[in-house]
């Protein structure tokens, strides 16, 4: 099924993101997590591209896996970075005949080893270019990326929504957000985008902390803001690996209750595989939020996030 079908029956969806297991000890401890998981029946379930040094391959493997084994609505990434257009082409047709429908599309990282992104002639340079062609050419629902603190490329806020609604008048149905960690950025970031005219979902992207390491490299890797709040709760606690989970489990309670109380249109959890953590926080959720026949009954205040 299409993600924008779903849409039409959900007015709030809770998906979960995964990349492809890279070794063998990974592998088993992701399918006993992904058991917990079909038990909860989320709206979608979204694969990485080729993170965490795995091949394309694996990663259409495990589309392949979730879609047509495990029976999830499923949503492949893609990006385009070193792809040429005839490649994306064959891996378009590769996902149809999978039978998935949905594609999140990217541009995708550099390599770690070029300073700055190299101009490809024989493939794409943006997403909203490679959304283009695949909305042109093929029958997909297509999601696209939002920073609600902006890219980490981007000059500035205005210019990265500018470039968000090129990606969106080229085709893109709906929008996940990058993770943050303070909700008024996310808040703040939905009114600029309905300034600017873009009428699409914006599913706010969030993760629970499992580790302190985490801290510096999510803030570093995405530029999220990491509120002080937060560093101060988890200080005393870093070299409790237990205690540092219980706290980024609780922080992250508290972060999707206000968006879900602010009618948000849903939650995208980021599980890194630890998928438990992101499933007890979905467990831990209000039976009201994830009660769709009460969705959006309370409530169709404008967008106010809490104090």
């Amino acid at each position: 099924m299409k993600i924008s079908e779903i849409f039409k029956k959900q007015k709030r969806t809770y998906s979960f993101e995964f990349f492809p297991p890279s070794d063998y000890l990974t592998a088993v401890k992701f399918g006993i997590n992904a058991g917990q998981l079909m038990k909860l029946s989320p709206s979608f379930v979204s694969i990485t591209y080729g993170a965490g040094g795995c091949t394309q391959t694996n990663t259409f493997d495990l589309v392949d896996l979730f879609h047509n084994d495990l029976g999830f609505t499923c949503m492949a990434h893609y990006t385009c970075v070193n792809a040429t257009k005839e490649k994306i082409a064959y891996d378009m047709r590769v996902l149809q005949d999978m039978g998935i429908e949905n594609l999140m599309l990217l541009r995708g990282d550099k390599p770690k080893n070029e300073p700055l992104l190299s101009p490809n002639p024989d493939g794409f340079n943006y997403a909203s270019d490679l959304i283009k062609f695949v909305k042109e050419q093929y029958d997909f629902c297509i999601g696209a990326g939002a920073y609600p603190e902006k890219h980490i490329e981007a000059p500035s806020m205005e210019k990265d929504i500018e470039n968000l609604k090129i990606k969106v008048d080229a085709g893109a149905e709906f929008l996940i957000t990058q993770m943050f960690f303070n909700n008024k950025y996310y808040w703040e970031f939905v009114n600029k985008v309905e300034q600017e005219g873009i009428k699409c979902r914006v599913i706010p992207g969030i993760i629970p902390i499992t580790n302190y390491k985490q801290i510096k490299r999510f803030a570093e890797m995405t530029g999220a803001t990491f509120p002080f709040s937060y560093l101060k709760r988890f200080e005393p606690h870093k070299d409790k690996p237990k205690e540092v989970a219980k706290i980024g489990l609780e922080l992250a309670l508290e972060q999707a209750t206000d968006l879900l109380e602010n009618d948000a249109p849903g939650i995208h959890f980021y599980t890194l595989n630890r998928c438990m953590a992101a499933i007890k926080l979905y467990e831990s959720l209000s039976q009201d939020f994830k009660d769709v026949k009460k969705l959006y009954e309370k409530s169709l205040s404008p967008h106010i996030p809490s104090p």
